[in-house]
């Protein structure tokens, strides 16, 4: 099905049910700034929405997915790449403690109201041969000639009705590059508080949308300055300022951090390891130190990194495999700069490699993109290490064998040669046979680590 067949039959449909189909949104606003046009389309009809769908479904020959919400005249068509909403022009009154609306029939200017963005609010009416002009009440096309966002109606009273709307703003802004009207952005820093009724999988969607953006500290800083950060995220927040001590100082690490999922962005489109580049210095408020000698230390902020992770990703209600791999860069990405200040030796980065498992490379793409120092010979040099470790892991890897490491010697052969039982004692020989290949004592192979066995079992079954 192509995009000319679609709107094809909803003008078929629409003639013969003598119904007016205008299509709205981002469509519209993506046309006119000449942008690869998205297959989420949302279609506003004068009359019913739900039963315009279930004619659209009906011609279809129910080809496609129809999903009904009757209490909103509403339904989502599913067909191929294609999200299709069907939606009757309504107004909607919201409680002050939900986002769920009451809605009402209502005019096509009305209906385009209760858009978000003026951007957003312009409406193209499905013609027999295309669609028709631009109807923009709210003055949408010459926002986007000055590159502005702004509410059709008053902000408080757009934001009040869907506060997540405040994140949208922000989201547009980094997507688009437009700049936020002094109104609405004084309106979301005054009705931040009211994101807290926004469920969090909501939330983590818009921030992730912020996060896989082009410059992602664009709207990094618009959340923080708005104060939405603190709403959902405040351990990032804490990360802002710089103490003094003794003419001492640390760098702000709020803006230490934002550079660095720019960084990251610059170098790959994973969006949940750009995330991590937002956590990988969490606990560094927690950690902050001033010790004479030394001068700031935040000593071990990547072990309470990691179990701030944990809590965070709960609360963002990420996926276990997600809070994982967020925890596990976190946990580990101080140890890239402590092998190379100490000198690449086989088994500190055998270590690494058995440690990371699959997510090396990731790490190693954070690390490259903590590297923040104005120094240009500095960050010179520091790549160049990176580059002379990740040469040297691809060389261990070749020789060791490393990449999805465990003790060449099975537990059911370690309990068949000593005669044990499943327990503690046979992990703990795997572990240590594991230790002897990684510290270089024995080669990762089946016959060396069979020998090393020998040599040290009595003393662990002794202890059975």
């Amino acid at each position: 099905m192509t995009e000319k067949k679609i709107f094809n039959l909803i003008f078929k449909i629409s003639k013969a049910s003598k119904t007016d189909v205008y299509v709205v949104g981002g469509y519209v606003r993506d046309q006119i700034l000449k942008k690869e046009l998205s297959k989420d389309i949302d279609f506003v009809v004068l009359g019913s929405g739900l039963e315009f769908a279930k004619l659209f479904d009906k011609e279809m020959k129910e080809e496609g997915s129809l999903v009904e919400f009757p209490e909103f005249d509403t339904a989502r068509y599913v067909l191929d790449d294609f999200d299709i909403e069907f939606a009757g022009a309504r107004s909607e009154k919201y409680d002050k403690k939900s986002r769920k609306p009451e809605v009402s029939p209502a005019s096509l200017e009305t209906d385009l109201s209760r858009r978000d963005f003026t951007v957003n609010a312009m409406a193209r009416k499905v013609l027999s041969k295309g669609l028709g002009k631009v109807v923009d009440p709210y003055d949408g096309k010459s926002d986007i000639k000055n590159k502005l966002l702004k509410t059709p109606l008053d902000p408080d009273i757009t934001f009040f009705d869907d506060p997540l709307r405040m994140m949208r703003a922000v989201r547009f802004a980094s997507q688009l590059d437009f700049t936020i009207d002094k109104n609405v952005l004084e309106s979301i820093e005054r009705n931040a508080k009211r994101l807290k009724i926004i469920s969090a999988e909501r939330i983590k969607e818009e921030l992730f949308k912020i996060l896989a953006t082009n410059k992602p500290s664009i709207g990094l800083w618009l959340l923080h300055g708005t104060k939405l950060l603190d709403q959902f995220l405040p351990e990032a927040s804490d990360l802002a300022g710089v103490e003094e001590v003794k003419g001492y100082t640390h760098k702000d690490n709020l803006s230490h951090t934002f550079a660095v999922v720019d960084n990251i962005a610059e170098q790959t489109d994973k969006v949940l390891l750009r995330f991590a580049g937002l956590l990988h210095d969490i606990a560094k408020p927690q950690t902050k130190k001033f010790v004479s000698g030394r001068g700031w230390t935040f000593d071990m902020h990547e072990h309470l990194g990691k179990k701030m992770v944990y809590d965070i990703s709960k609360r963002l209600k990420l996926s276990k495999d997600e809070g994982k791999y967020v925890g596990k860069l976190v946990r580990w990405h101080l140890q890239p700069i402590a092998l190379m200040d100490d000198g690449i030796t086989d088994s500190p980065v055998r270590r690494l490699v058995v440690n990371l498992q699959g997510e090396l490379n990731d790490l190693l793409i954070l690390c490259r993109g903590d590297i923040t120092t104005g120094n240009q010979n500095k960050k010179v040099k520091r790549l160049k290490n990176y580059d002379m470790l990740e040469k040297r892991i691809a060389e261990v890897l070749e020789k060791d064998k490393l990449r999805e490491f465990q003790s060449p010697l099975r537990g059911e052969e370690i309990m068949k040669l000593c005669g044990l039982k499943p327990g503690p004692v046979v992990g703990i020989i795997k572990k240590e046979i594991e230790r002897a290949i990684l510290d270089g004592e024995i080669p990762n192979e089946y016959e060396e680590a069979k020998k090393y066995f020998e040599k040290i079992k009595k003393k662990y079954v002794d202890r059975v």
